[in-house]
This record gives C-alpha cells, sequence and structure tokens, in this order.
C-alpha cells in the first residue's frame, strides 16, 4: 500500500450516519491527515452538504454526490482507493458487490490488495427469544470457526460473507466491524456543521415509542440481552484497527478478521425501566415499569419485528487485543437517556427515529 512518504486515498461511505460522522472526524483528525497522507473521498447524496464537507476537509477531502444504488460510480470510486471505509447499510448486498469490483480491479492494476474495513453489527448474532429469556450462547471475535458457524440466512450475513469471499481470493484485506447497541449523542466536527445525524436507533426508539404510547415498553418480559458500546468509543476501533493494521500486517483479516464493537451488556428492561423513570421525571408518564408491547405497537413503532426482544451476546476479545479500551459501562448508557428524551420532545425527533428503525435496524 502507501509508504510513509506517499498519500493513502480512502473512499468513505455513510458519512452523514451517526456511525460514519463519527468515524470520519477521528479520522479526520488523525496525525496522518493534518501532514495530509491521507486523502478521503466522500460519497454524499445532497449538494448543499457536499459543500459543506468539502469547507471542512482542508483540501483533504474529495466530495462526490451519488447514490450507493449507482453501480458504475461505486465501482469506479472503489478502484481509485486503497483504503474502503463502509459504514452506512449493513445490508445493502448491492453496493458491497459493486465495491468489490472497483477493488479487485485496484488490486489488478497496483498489484497489493487494498482494504476493505466493512460496517455490520451484532445482529447477526440474534436470536427469536422475544424478550422471554436470556441466552446462553456466548460469541467471541476471537473464534473463528464459532463464527463461521453463523446461518447465512442471519442478518448482514450475506454481505459478510461476499466479503469474506473476496478476502479468501486474495483481492482484498477484509476487516469486519460489527457495533453493537450504540448509545449516546454524536458530538463533533461533523454533527456541529450539520452534515451528521446524532442519534442512534435502538434507545432513541424506544424513548419515541414510550413518548408515544405514554410508557416505557419492552418485548416480552425484556429478559433478553445485547452488549453495549459508546459512539465516541466506537468510533476509536476503527482508527484503533487501522493503525494496527498497517503496523502490523499479521492483524487478523478474512475470517479471522471479525471484530466485536461491544463493551458492556444490558436487558431490554433495564433499558425500558430506565425510559420510564426518565419519562416519568419529565413528567411524560405516570408509572416508571416498561410494559409488554402489543403486537399492534410492534406493527407501529417497528415495523412489525421483535427484534429489540432477542439476545445478542459476545466478547470483544479480538478488538480489544488491538489495544482498543473502551471504558465506558452499562450505567453510562442508561444515564444518557435523559438527554436523549430531552431531545427527541425538544426536536420533535420521533418520526425520524422510528422510520430509521425500519430502515436499518
Amino acid at each position: 500500500m502507501s509508504g510513509p512518504t506517499t498519500t493513502t486515498n480512502f473512499l468513505f461511505t455513510g458519512a452523514t450516519g451517526y456511525i460514519g460522522g463519527s468515524v470520519l472526524a477521528r479520522f479526520l483528525a488523525h496525525p496522518h491527515a493534518a501532514s495530509n497522507k491521507f486523502h478521503f473521498t466522500v460519497l454524499v447524496r445532497d449538494p448543499t452538504k457536499a459543500e459543506k464537507f468539502r469547507a471542512l476537509g482542508g483540501g483533504n477531502v474529495t466530495v462526490v454526490v451519488g447514490s450507493h444504488s449507482d453501480v458504475q460510480l461505486v465501482e469506479r470510486l472503489a478502484s481509485e482507493t486503497d483504503v474502503v471505509i463502509a459504514t452506512a447499510d449493513a445490508d445493502d448486498l448491492g453496493a458491497a458487490k459493486a465495491t468489490l469490483t472497483g477493488l479487485r480491479k485496484r488490486h489488478a492494476q497496483s498489484g497489493v490488495a487494498p482494504i476493505f474495513i466493512n460496517t455490520s453489527g451484532t445482529g447477526v448474532l440474534s436470536d427469536q427469544a422475544k424478550g422471554m429469556y436470556a441466552g446462553t450462547t456466548v460469541y467471541d471475535d476471537s473464534d473463528a470457526d464459532q463464527i463461521e458457524g453463523i446461518a447465512p440466512t442471519a442478518s448482514h450475513r450475506d454481505v459478510d460473507l461476499a466479503i469474506t469471499a473476496a478476502d479468501a481470493e486474495g483481492y482484498i484485506k477484509s476487516y469486519i466491524i460489527l457495533p453493537s447497541t450504540i448509545y449516546g449523542l454524536a458530538t463533533g466536527l461533523l454533527v456541529d456543521a450539520g452534515l451528521q445525524n446524532p442519534h442512534s436507533i435502538q434507545v432513541p426508539s424506544l424513548i419515541s415509542a414510550a413518548l408515544d404510547r405514554g410508557r416505557a415498553g419492552m418485548v416480552g418480559e425484556g429478559k433478553n440481552l445485547w452488549p453495549n458500546v459508546e459512539i465516541h468509543e466506537l468510533a476509536d476501533l476503527y482508527t484503533t484497527l487501522y493503525d494496527r493494521i498497517v503496523a502490523d500486517a499479521s492483524t487478523g483479516h478474512g475470517r479471522n478478521g471479525f471484530y466485536f464493537g461491544a463493551s458492556r451488556e444490558h436487558s431490554l428492561y433495564e433499558v425500558g425501566r430506565a425510559v420510564g423513570a426518565v419519562l416519568v421525571a419529565l413528567r411524560k408518564s405516570e408509572i416508571a415499569d416498561p410494559t409488554p408491547f402489543t403486537q399492534a405497537e410492534l406493527d407501529k413503532y417497528f415495523g412489525g419485528s421483535p427484534d429489540l426482544g432477542s439476545n445478542s451476546r459476545c466478547r470483544a476479545t479480538r478488538s480489544l487485543s488491538l489495544g482498543w479500551n473502551p471504558v465506558k459501562t452499562t450505567k453510562d448508557l442508561l444515564a444518557t437517556i435523559q438527554s436523549e428524551a430531552e431531545a427527541i420532545i425538544e426536536n420533535k425527533a420521533e418520526s425520524a427515529v422510528l422510520k430509521a428503525w425500519t430502515r436499518g435496524r
């Protein structure tokens, strides 16, 4: 790839999103960006946002207006890059295939396997508990055989498998980051510029539904367990991984290249109860304890999906081995609920949050 005196070209997708904006902000603050050793190409749909991105980059950012569904455009951009960081849509197989086609061309031209850091999610580990029990299966990102046993029909899995197959062919080196329940209001350069969505999906969706129904809710009895991670600590995983890849050619990739973005663990009931307590404090509800969503409410708020009631349990052994060090806990997650609720109430963002759930849970 690039040496110490050359420029590394990045293609960045999803830069206006909650994850993507936070990750791009981290890379823009990287010492190599300041010394002009990084150049970023950002694909955005909105021409107005494109102009704002150009103003932020200090010459390090090229902005292309277009869609991830434009196969020829995505192929061309990927064929001109050393590193792809994809954060847009974990289920967009078409965009992933177009990216891989472009990276294959890049490899043929340069003789060097480009880096593909893709964003998946621990939803790939989820079950059908519907909130009725805590799962006992715990996945470990250092156990390649265990991960290889995940059903090909699982969420995000078709994209993950297409990318690791390309790594096995040898024309890319793939690294797949799987965030868990991400929480916290995003802050930073892109949020301040009005370019980035500052809200997550899962916790805000529970708050929005609770505000609408007048009481906190949960799927089933809320006994299911999920890992969690704070948004800015998750963003640190991307730069930590990239720096390790450059420093150490033996860094796990392909079947050994799954990295869980997970710090601590929570039950759905814990979150529902905390949402209820905040709503009581804000005089939006009279009772803190959550009640089960009816099927009609699941239809209304979550596209009929009981996925919030699934178990998704994991250990981020491989991620932590990179030197990634998330310190925030479930207590921090619960403490963010009040600020999220206040923001949703002030901005009347409930409908946008719930629409986001049906697009990309």
